[in-house]
């Protein structure tokens, strides 16, 4: 008999179905993993990414309140209690994490956490299980406080880092205030002489023609006999922009602190030149901070676009800023969510922009030496392309892809000469078109399963038409752009693969891992690409449909580097968000 009848008997361990959760957590995890491995950088990893941990999460919360054979009451505290210490980790998180970040980290990791838990303890007696749980709990959730999150590589990987590690910036800010860089030292404008266009220069985004295309050139290509010879490497601030290069004057944007800043560097030195400073900042934890545009070097002068939407002429040679405008009070845009991106283009006296503003404000044109708005025209709300210019049936115009589709504009006028609807069901678009040689078709790329397209464009008396001529579905470019040569594409067309593309039918010729989500530049020449890849290599890859064959590499960056490589004047110049290098080219040559 019970001599004390007022005490509750033990509560009995609980025998907890722990396979079931099991599985989700796999599901999860499965979502997070296994699409990165098997289809890098497509809309496949993108579903896994959301679908995975959603998928999984549901699955441990409705397993834990129906079927974990827990009593009711130990079911809500525990329920009550994982929220409660997640909401009061939240305000702990660096500024980088979003919602994003806890659905996708924070949750997978606490779910997983606590299954282990229960998995590896049922020696405990129920009492002291249920409540060591908390403390499980308390670090899998405040692990993350610890954390900062620095983006995502071109395959979606992402990138943590404890919260008190120094960023690439803050190091560069150091340099700076300690004066190693004397990017406050005023230029003697009494000694500076006009920049002037020069053969072998690289005037701004992807070359003269923004093709990525050198022709004329030649490259030793034995590099361990005759590798490239560093010039001079430094830090850099963040940002994506790429190089213009006009003789020994080197431009760029990155930023600093609260500072978008436009640089002039020496070529032979690496040292500043001249510094053009703008009190703004772009700040996005997913793509990175700060500008995205490369700037323009067009008679003389310097245009450039921050990342907030300021669009400034400045003199090229003394950095002196000659009229400025911002494109958002201009059209009504609003600032895009990884910022504004478009490099602008001066063709015909007039620069233009893309700026996506609703209302026929797609793309903005101004006056290159006033900078007074001359048209406004284009229906595209998303986009990362810049404009491109391009010769269909002898007629100059300004070619702009969007979530549209493409549209054809007068460089002047702004008319609407012809368009293609291509709707990517809202997805921006980020590769630049691409005119054939020796034909008047474009190729029109789009993500994430659209496809790449191959379009002719006819013109009439008063009309133009365009057509279809062929789609493929096995390649879907995303924010790489590619080289044309040998009526073969070559490019980082499929996730996170270097690949090669027949220009007859859109098919894959091969694939090739290694390279990351990177930047290609054809010299064509010599049939080969110089590829700089995602981790800040260089390679050297012949450019023929065969097989992928790589002939030379050296490391030349560190650092996740998706800026543009560029080559003038014998030199190669590459950056990314945290550092920059220049490297002589070993036995240089330019064909006559």
């Amino acid at each position: 008999m019970n001599d004390n009848p007022t005490t509750a008997p033990p509560q009995s361990q609980p025998s907890m179905r722990l396979w079931i959760p099991l599985i989700f957590v796999a599901i999860q995890w499965f979502g997070l993993i296994v699409p990165r491995l098997v289809a890098p950088g497509t809309m496949y990893q993108m579903f896994g990414m959301m679908l995975g941990p959603l998928l999984g999460t549901l699955g441990i919360l409705v397993w834990w309140v129906f079927f974990s054979r827990v009593g009711w009451r130990d079911v809500l505290v525990g329920l009550l209690a994982f929220v409660l210490i997640g909401a009061a980790a939240y305000p702990l998180l660096h500024p980088t994490f979003n919602f994003i970040g806890v659905f996708m980290f924070m949750i997978p990791s606490a779910t997983t956490a606590v299954c282990l838990y229960f998995l590896v303890t049922p020696f405990l007696g129920w009492p002291a299980r249920r409540l060591l749980v908390l403390p499980i709990l308390m670090l899998a959730w405040g692990y993350f406080t610890l954390l900062r999150f620095d983006g995502v590589s071109g395959e979606f990987a992402s990138s943590l880092t404890y919260r008190w590690v120094l960023t690439p910036e803050e190091l560069r800010q150091q340099e700076v205030a300690a004066g190693g860089l004397n990017i406050d030292k005023p230029l003697d404008s009494s000694t500076v002489k006009p920049v002037v266009l020069q053969p072998g220069d690289w005037p701004g985004f992807r070359g003269p023609n923004r093709d990525s295309r050198l022709p004329g050139v030649k490259i030793a290509t034995d590099w361990d006999k005759n590798p490239p010879k560093l010039l001079w490497k430094h830090r850099v601030g963040p940002g994506w922009s790429s190089f213009a290069v006009l003789g020994k004057h080197v431009f760029t944007q990155e930023q600093l602190g609260d500072e978008e800043l436009t640089i002039c560097y020496d070529g032979d030195s690496g040292r500043p030149i001249w510094v053009h400073k703008e009190k703004t900042r772009f700040s996005e934890a997913v793509g990175g901070d700060g500008p995205r545009a490369t700037p323009t070097f067009h008679d003389g002068h310097l245009y450039v676009l921050g990342a907030t939407g300021i669009l400034n002429c400045h003199d090229a040679a003394t950095g002196r800023k000659e009229w400025s405008r911002d494109i958002v009070a201009d059209s009504g845009a609003k600032i895009p969510e990884w910022g504004f991106a478009s490099s602008p283009l001066v063709l015909q006296g007039v620069v233009t922009v893309y700026a996506g503003a609703p209302d026929g404000k797609s793309v903005l044109a101004y006056d290159a030496e006033s900078g007074k708005p001359v048209w406004q025209a284009g229906e595209g709300l998303k986009g990362y392309c810049s404009p491109q210019p391009a010769r269909l049936k002898g007629v100059q115009q300004v070619l702009m892809n969007t979530d549209q589709g493409m549209t054809a504009f007068h460089p002047t006028k702004g008319d609407v000469l012809w368009k293609y609807d291509f709707d990517t069901g809202g997805m921006p678009r980020c590769v630049q078109p691409a005119v054939l040689p020796d034909s008047d078709d474009v190729l029109l790329a789009s993500p994430f399963g659209k496809g790449l397209r191959r379009l002719s464009v006819a013109k009439a008396t008063s009309s133009w038409d365009t057509t279809e001529a062929w789609t493929s579905r096995a390649v879907s470019p995303y924010f790489n752009d590619f080289v044309v040569q040998n009526n073969h594409l070559y490019g980082f067309l499929d996730g996170g693969f270097l690949t090669c593309v027949s220009l007859h039918d859109g098919k894959s010729k091969w694939k090739a891992r290694g390279y990351g989500a990177g930047q290609v530049l054809l010299l064509p020449d010599q049939n080969l690409l110089l590829v700089l890849t995602e981790a800040g290599a260089v390679a050297l890859v012949e450019a023929v449909s065969g097989e992928c064959k790589e002939i030379a590499r050296i490391e030349a960056i560190e650092g996740k580097t998706w800026n543009h490589p560029v080559l003038a004047n014998g030199k190669l110049y590459v950056r990314n968000s945290a550092e920059a290098a220049c490297f002589q080219l070993a036995e240089w040559s330019a064909s006559k």
